[in-house]
């Protein structure tokens, strides 16, 4: 069973992946994936520097603050760079899924996982969120972003109301909820 877990900038979903790992599942994170591909893989690279000029990559790899700064103010150029990179990743998904034939359950971890079809992919969808507030909040005290570049980096994003009707379980990580009893409970119920 291939089970999506997604969820908004600051929603917690990578400390929820990160206590499936330390559980022993294996979690694919698409995010992760995505920023090695752009640098790994020569068809993205190419497409990206005609996308984004030649000063796109450096000696240090991939300039994001210079994508980030392109993409996140204009969808447009957001919806060609997807195009590029989200076809490249989804099949090295479903290489990485071959290489676990003989787990019970594979995890794949996307902020954007119904934006990029990722959710055609699964069998089901966990959805790990938090209240605005505190997403924003979680958000500007690890990335040193303002509150203003996060509201803009969440509008690039579905809501939280569409991704709940959309998904089968809804993990809750704005209060003190214990996340590990919440995994085992889902675990038990998949």
């Amino acid at each position: 069973m291939i089970v999506g877990i997604t969820g908004g900038i600051g929603g917690g979903k990578t400390t929820f992946s990160n206590l499936l790992r330390e559980s022993g599942f294996k979690v694919y994170d698409s995010d992760f994936e995505a920023r090695r591909l752009q640098v790994e893989n020569q068809l993205i690279r190419t497409r990206m520097i005609e996308l984004f000029g030649p000063d796109v990559y450096s000696e240090n790899g991939l300039n994001k603050s210079l994508v980030a700064g392109i993409v996140f103010s204009n969808p447009a150029i957001l919806h060609q760079l997807n195009a590029i990179v989200h076809p490249v990743v989804q099949s090295d998904f479903k290489q990485w899924t071959q290489l676990f034939p003989n787990e019970k359950y594979l995890f794949i971890e996307s902020a954007i996982l119904f934006e990029a079809h990722f959710d055609k992919m699964v069998d089901k969808i966990i959805l790990v969120t938090a209240s605005e507030e505190i997403r924003i909040n979680r958000v500007v005290k690890r990335d040193g972003l303002t509150e203003e570049q996060v509201k803009l980096r969440m509008k690039n994003q579905l809501s939280d109301e569409i991704k709940i009707k959309l998904s089968d379980v809804v993990v809750r990580t704005d209060q003190n909820e214990d996340l590990q009893l919440q995994l085992n409970d889902i675990i038990n119920s998949l």
